[in-house]
């Protein structure tokens, strides 16, 4: 087995070095429901003929978001990215750079990176923002973290609007470090129940606007509140074109933005990679993780930059680092700033408020279908609506049908109550075709 070259000997050695008695040993803090307990069914083995021809057959049986209507959103949207994008990240200087670790020799993409620090700082309405992160999920882990240091406390309260995802993954990594998460229930319109429980253990509260469910909401009270008790407010965006139209994060009162760039310059690639927008006050920058690219003048009085306020900790003791993330999404970075620079402030705004518009035009057609009541009061291009019948079963049967409706709020949060609620989505890429062809076919889906 030439892929595997150790022994059996070998293995028992390393295993007896590290203390643990068998590998699984090694995967202890993986959950029960998360491990597999047995192989992949897969064929055992195959030549690269036979495997492309079984994966392409399975390939063909997918409904892909370009072929069919879609309306398909909860943290992940369908936009149009120009083909100029596609064009400039692949020249060979840019596919095939990286986070640069000798920052003076990269001066290209440390210019790059400034740029796209300048148009986040711009589209959150904060004073500062990084060289990004991995996802909007982690950014917002890495909020809370950084809020638990700024203020030494220790109990993150999460409104019931914040995608169950971003909330499970930020668990996940601050549950590690002892961090208290008080996640309130879902709700539609969730922010009313935050305020009441802003405390002085408080470190931070997390809302997310639009909310899971496309609630927009102005947080601006959240923020005084969460500010008098002493405690930071971060903001979670996860349809990052929002911005263009909606009231900034920064202007609400937010000390930290953590948001999902993929909206802008990247396609929806089966669910990544992604780019973690991060954004803060001024006076929370060096708490702030990941990297910071900076502008300075060369020796020669030259226009330059710099990766600053960057540990060492942070690539090297990791033990001793305010954070462990110390890379950032060079690639879906660079297709943001492009697709940015082509929009430019007016673009942008015109692009939000055509996405505004295609989603009022849906809801008004699912709401005069007969059992179907809307139930986002406000929203972006994103709202609920509950079904007479269970979501996940009319999604099915409308797949069935070449239509994807939507994604049932029970396929994020199973066990929450809200089987009959359907999230719904639409862009600019969204027809006036579709949204007939989505209202028809619930209609006859619900009449049955």
């Amino acid at each position: 087995m030439r892929y595997l070259p150790l022994t059996p000997d070998d293995r028992e050695a390393m295993l007896a070095a590290i203390g643990v008695k068998s590998i699984d040993d090694l995967f202890v803090d993986v959950p029960e429901a998360a491990r597999l307990d047995g192989p992949v069914d897969l064929p055992r083995v195959a030549g690269e003929l036979e495997v492309e021809r079984a994966l392409g057959a399975m390939a063909a049986k997918n409904a892909t978001a370009g072929t069919v209507p879609f309306f398909c959103g909860a943290g992940a949207y369908k936009h149009h990215v120009p083909a100029t994008v596609d064009h400039v990240i692949q020249r060979s200087e840019f596919l095939t750079s990286y986070t640069p670790y000798q920052p003076e020799i990269a001066q290209g993409t440390l210019q790059y990176l400034y740029e796209f620090q300048t148009q986040v700082a711009n589209l959150t309405g904060m004073p500062v923002a990084n060289a990004s992160l991995y996802d909007g999920s982690t950014a917002m882990a890495e909020g809370v973290l950084m809020a638990t240091r700024v203020t030494r406390r220790n109990k993150a309260v999460i409104s019931g609007g914040v995608h169950p995802h971003y909330v499970a993954a930020t668990e996940t990594v601050v549950h590690a470090v002892g961090v208290e998460t008080q996640v309130l229930a879902a709700a539609v319109d969730a922010e009313a129940a935050v305020i009441d429980q802003i405390g002085p253990d408080t470190a931070c509260v997390v809302v997310q606007t639009p909310n899971v469910f496309g609630t927009a909401t102005d947080v601006t009270k959240i923020a005084e509140a969460a500010h008098a008790a002493g405690a930071l407010l971060i903001v979670v965006v996860t349809e990052a074109v929002s911005m263009g139209l909606l009231k900034s994060p920064g202007e609400m009162g937010a000390d930290i933005v953590a948001a999902e760039g993929q909206s802008i310059g990247n396609a929806l690639n089966f669910g990544g990679p992604y780019v973690g927008l991060f954004a803060c006050r001024e006076k929370l920058v060096r708490q702030m993780p990941g990297r910071l690219c900076g502008e300075t003048v060369d020796a020669d009085g030259e226009r330059g930059f710099v990766l600053t306020l960057s540990t060492r900790e942070q690539h090297i003791r990791r033990d001793k680092a305010t954070s462990n993330i110390c890379t950032n999404s060079g690639l879906c970075t660079l297709a943001f700033t492009i697709h940015m620079s082509l929009l430019g402030e007016t673009g942008l705004r015109r692009l939000a408020l055509l996405n505004h518009e295609t989603a009022v035009k849906t809801r008004d057609a699912l709401a005069a279908i007969p059992g179907v009541e809307v139930l986002t009061p406000r929203f972006f291009n994103e709202f609920a609506v509950r079904l007479p019948k269970p979501a996940a079963e009319v999604v099915e049967q409308l797949a069935d049908q070449r239509v994807l409706a939507g994604v049932p709020y029970s396929r994020l949060a199973p066990g929450a109550g809200m089987d009959d609620v359907l999230l719904v989505a639409a862009t600019e890429t969204t027809t006036e075709a579709d949204i007939k062809i989505l209202a028809t076919a619930l209609a006859k889906v619900l009449a049955n």
